[in-house]
């Protein structure tokens, strides 16, 4: 009986993340991998925020590429499940999150509902920081901006700051 809460409960709460943000959609390492390659190479220099991280698979192949990264999720299920396979996967809502000061990309699965109030997120973590920010999005062009690059559902937008 114990068994059933427990999966009521699981169902319940990729409902609401579901309600609160993006579904959980695991991305494809081969996919970001060509991704990352044909729209902006990542390197150790580099420091990406990913959106809605789930289980941690971006934070991972951008690691293979030489950078560093955090991601932000709102299911504690999949952080608990990131932080196991050793990538750094914060429990925190990204609307209210601040970027690091080092960051330099801004990966997202977005969706159609969020993607525009997304890129305003992230334009507002660019002013803040004082530069631009590489913003990858997979899914969702974002309505009124036009990318730099695009491979397959992937778009890249250079996201600079407000000047004052």
């Amino acid at each position: 009986m114990a068994w059933l809460f427990l999966i009521g409960g699981l169902i319940l709460l990729f409902g609401v993340t579901a309600f609160t943000g993006a579904p959980y959609v695991p991305s494809r390492r081969r996919e970001l991998r060509r991704a990352f390659r044909e729209l902006y190479l990542l390197s150790d220099e580099d420091f990406l925020v990913d959106i809605g991280a789930g289980d941690g698979v971006v934070l991972r192949v951008a690691r293979e590429f030489g950078a560093h990264g955090v991601g932000y999720e709102i299911n504690p299920v999949l952080v608990l499940v990131a932080r196991l396979l050793k990538t750094d996967v914060r429990l925190a809502n990204m609307w209210t999150a601040p970027f690091p000061e080092e960051s330099t990309v801004v990966y997202t699965f977005g969706d159609a509902r969020d993607i525009k109030k997304m890129y305003a997120k992230v334009r507002s973590e660019a002013t803040r920081l004082g530069h631009s920010l590489a913003f990858i999005t997979y899914g969702f062009e974002v309505p009124g901006e036009i990318s730099e690059r695009k491979y397959r559902a992937y778009h890249l937008y250079r996201v600079n700051p407000l000047s004052e």
